[in-house]
Parts: structure tokens; C-alpha cells; sequence
């Protein structure tokens, strides 16, 4: 069955059929795209201090090996983050601002999803549409169009196919493999009219996968419906790591069940990655997202969410016995999950040719 689908330039042909591919976030990077915090809504005038000193520490770490793009509001909080940048010491030679207005820091999520064709040499972009993860925040829409911005700014060619995806939602090993959930890619807040065969076919034709692991949910506390990026990430293209807890509350048996979808039904080498303990908002009562599956990987380091947990210590054991190639830096994210993610989730990889 062939699905109906938008693209750009009156283009006949999906880019897995011109031979276009999603790379895995290890393969290299030219840049990666974050937008600077600024959010009152996310990120309170009693933690946003905080949150710009991981800022500085995650554009730091990206910057020792590729360009950090920026995006900034205007002139004033282009200067405001560069005073703090170079303040902490971060190569300021591999900063480039970019003046793209957004409402919030999610740049995985409404930015384009980057692919790339090795025999061609040339470099596309996927740009899905941007529904505020079902429509939950609908004063964060705007932020569909900062994702066209960045995307435009790229200067690559794009396809749009008219379906909502989030790049938190999927994670891949580029080798033909993608890991999602059944709660975020199957929910009816998302594409409602599309069956998971045909959301199946859309991955395909504009990733270039061919294999599709099915988790079932998320963890506790994740408003967006069960993003992976939360709970399993591929670290090789045989290796997947799975976060794993032995609390006997209901993450833990939903991780469980990830973790038995796993084993039984794919024949990759699956490491447990533990969970810290449970991080709540005492003001508000809420549950924060906090897990270390959400990290990202740059060209020199793998950037760590750490929670002051006793568990930092084992999570990055484990990161450096699967990256001994690069470094493993520390991100302070107590104050980032405030805001409902982490670094992944703020982070957008422009891969090389």
C-alpha cells in the first residue's frame, strides 16, 4: 500500500526512495541546534539561572567538536548568552547565533529531522508537524513554524509530509532499525486518522528504516505521551540500553515490559540503565520526568543528565563503558526536568555528509 504523502518541490519520489537515510546520533555531526531559555512558564525567575549554567554546560561540550547553532529571540538575548558563554570558557569560534524567534527550549520536537544520502553527498531534512504533543500547550504551536525557520536557515532541501511527529518520539540505530512507543505514535491526540500501518509506511519512506520495535508506554511524569528518548536509546547498531528500576510502582513494571519487548522480540545486546529515585515537585505535586536515557550524543562527548541521585554514579559508568571514545560530561538537570525534559529533548543533531 502506497501512502499518500506532501513533498517539497513536487518531488515523485520519498526519500528512502532517492536512497536518503536517517543517520544514528554517534555518526558525525556538522552542528546541533538548541534554542536558548527564555520561557517564564517553563522555567521560573527562581531556576532559570540554573538552567542557563547547563546551557553553558551542554553548548560547552558540543562546541569542543562541532558548531552550536542558537537560536535567540533578538539582539539583546543574543548578547546575554554570549557574555554568559564566554564566560565558561566555551569555544566561541563554533557558536553561531541564529535570530529564529521561539516560545520554548524543545528544539528535538518541532525541529526538522535531518537525513542525509551518502552516494549522492547531499543532505536533506524531514520537517513534521508540530501539534504541541496533542495540542496540550497551545501557546507553544508557534513553535511548528520556528521548526520551518530552522530548517529553511539550514538551506537543505526538505520534504513535509502533513503528519505530526516529534523527534523525541523516535530513536535510531542507521542501520535500519527505530525505536518508539505505542502511546505517543499510536495516540489519537497525534494523527487520528492513521492506522499504525500507515504511520509505519511514513517512518519508512522518509527515515529509510525498515524495522519498527514497538514499546508500549513512558515513564511517569512525561507529558509527551511516552517519548522514547525517556526510556531506550540505541547506543550502537547492535547495542540498545533500557531504562530499568526495580521500584515496585508502576514505572517500574512499565519498564519491565519495555525491557521483555527487548529481549523477545529483537536480537539486539540490551543493558539496563538505571533510573534515579523518583523526583517530585513538592509545590506543584507533580512527578518530573527525570532519566538519564535522556542524553545526547555529540562529535567529542556524551552530554549526561545527572539528578544528585546515587545513581549518577552508575549511569555514567555504564555511558563510559559504551563511549570510551568520548567524554561523558555531567549535566546538572534537576531545574532542566522543572520544565518537563532534559537535554535530548533540547537538543537537534545536523548530520555530516
Amino acid at each position: 500500500m502506497r501512502i499518500p504523502i506532501c513533498l517539497s518541490e513536487n518531488m515523485e519520489k520519498t526519500p528512502s526512495e532517492l536512497g536518503h537515510r536517517m543517520p544514528a546520533e554517534w555518526e558525525l555531526h556538522d552542528a546541533t541546534w538548541v534554542a536558548w531559555p527564555k520561557n517564564p512558564e517553563t522555567f521560573p525567575k527562581s531556576i532559570i539561572g540554573k538552567v542557563e549554567q547547563a546551557y553553558c554546560q551542554i553548548i560547552n561540550g558540543i562546541s569542543q567538536g562541532e558548531i552550536a547553532k542558537i537560536l535567540v529571540d533578538d539582539e539583546p538575548s543574543k548578547n546575554h548568552a554570549a557574555k554568559l558563554l564566554e564566560k565558561s570558557g566555551c569555544r566561541m569560534e563554533n557558536v553561531q547565533f541564529k535570530l529564529i524567534e521561539s516560545c520554548d527550549v524543545w528544539a528535538r520536537d518541532y525541529g526538522p529531522t535531518f537525513i542525509v544520502n551518502r552516494k549522492a553527498k547531499s543532505k536533506s531534512a524531514v520537517k513534521w508537524r508540530f501539534n504541541a504533543w496533542g495540542n496540550k500547550y497551545t501557546d507553544l504551536l508557534f513553535d511548528n513554524g520556528t521548526g520551518k525557520k530552522i530548517v529553511e536557515d539550514s538551506g537543505v532541501n526538505y520534504f513535509e509530509p502533513d503528519i505530526v511527529m516529534e523527534g523525541g518520539s523516535i530513536d535510531v540505530n542507521g542501520n535500519g532499525s527505530l525505536l518508539t512507543t505505542r502511546q505517543c505514535l499510536l495516540n489519537k491526540n497525534r494523527n487520528p486518522n492513521l492506522s499504525q500501518k500507515e504511520i509505519k509506511a511514513y517512518l519508512q519512506n522518509f527515515l529509510g528504516i525498515d524495522r519498527i520495535i514497538w514499546l508500549n508506554r513512558g515513564i511517569e511524569g512525561d507529558d509527551t505521551d511516552g517519548h522514547v528518548d525517556d526510556i531506550a536509546r540505541f547506543v550502537s547498531k547492535n547495542k540498545v540500553l533500557i531504562a530499568s528500576s526495580n521500584r515496585g510502582d508502576e514505572d517500574g513494571k512499565v519498564l519491565l515490559e519495555n525491557y521483555k519487548i527487548l529481549k523477545n522480540e529483537t536480537d539486539f545486546e540490551v543493558i539496563k540503565l538505571p533510573m534515579p529515585n523518583k523526583l517530585i515537585d513538592k509545590h506543584e505535586n507533580r512527578t518530573l520526568p527525570a532519566s538519564y536515557a535522556n542524553f545526547y550524543i555529540s562529535n567529542r562527548a556524551v552530554l549526561l543528565p545527572v539528578f544528585g541521585d546515587k545513581a549518577d554514579k552508575d549511569a555514567i559508568a555504564t555511558l563510559e563503558s559504551l563511549f570510551g571514545n568520548r567524554k561523558i560530561i555531567p549535566i546538572p538537570s534537576k531545574e532542566l526536568v522543572y520544565g518537563y525534559g532534559s537535554v535530548h529533548c533540547m537538543t537537534q543533531q545536523e548530520p555530516k555528509i
